[in-house]
């Protein structure tokens, strides 16, 4: 007997990746500001970040970051207004996470932002992935892991030097333990929304 079967794949979650290596004749400047920032606070700020450095969160009020600041800044426009079909007034908000040998980042969301993402600055060969939980709380129960249909899976996105990754907030995420020698440099970030949505 013939049977037509279709299906339809629910609930997806959108991330967006942008490569700004354009701008790669600044990242040894960036570098340098990061470095100064360490060298003026050097203990960690933040929670989960275990083992590296973190920042406060004042990188894109910087001068010397002006540049990664617009392009984050443009780059949130653009998926807010595929999220809400208009533009979102937000403060962006941007800190440091660095990772030296046996440093990583514990699983976390970002509480209070619209979006949340990071910006890599240098990658070194033996630096952890992003790791993406995957969000969905019933799938915890399916007795079947990895990419397959109502399987439970975490996405390890490989990143490089100029790759921005954007994501929504409640997007539970990690770092793996750093592996390398030289640190693996990023700059993370939220955008908060300057009005509450719906207020």
């Amino acid at each position: 007997m013939h049977v037509n079967v279709t299906h339809q794949d629910l609930f997806p979650t959108r991330i967006w990746k942008f490569d700004i290596s354009a701008l790669s004749d600044h990242f040894p400047a960036w570098r340098q500001g990061v470095e100064a920032m360490r060298a003026a606070q050097p203990s960690p700020a933040g929670r989960s970040n275990q083992g590296g450095w973190n920042s406060d969160k004042t990188v894109f009020a910087r001068p010397e970051f002006a540049l990664l600041a617009d392009s984050v800044r443009q780059s949130i426009g653009y998926a807010l207004r595929q999220v809400t079909g208009q533009d979102v007034p937000v403060i962006c908000e941007g800190w440091v996470n660095m990772h030296e040998r046996g440093s990583y980042n514990t699983a976390h969301v970002h509480q209070g932002a619209l979006l949340s993402g990071t910006f890599y600055l240098t990658v070194p060969e033996g630096s952890g992935k992003l790791v993406m939980r995957d969000p969905r709380p019933g799938v915890a129960l399916s007795p079947f892991r990895g990419p397959g249909v109502n399987s439970a899976q975490h996405v390890h996105l490989q990143p490089y030097a100029g790759l921005l990754v954007l994501f929504p907030n409640w997007l539970e995420h990690e770092v793996p333990q750093h592996e390398s020698d030289e640190p693996r440099v990023a700059i993370a970030m939220n955008a908060i929304p300057r009005v509450l949505p719906g207020g």
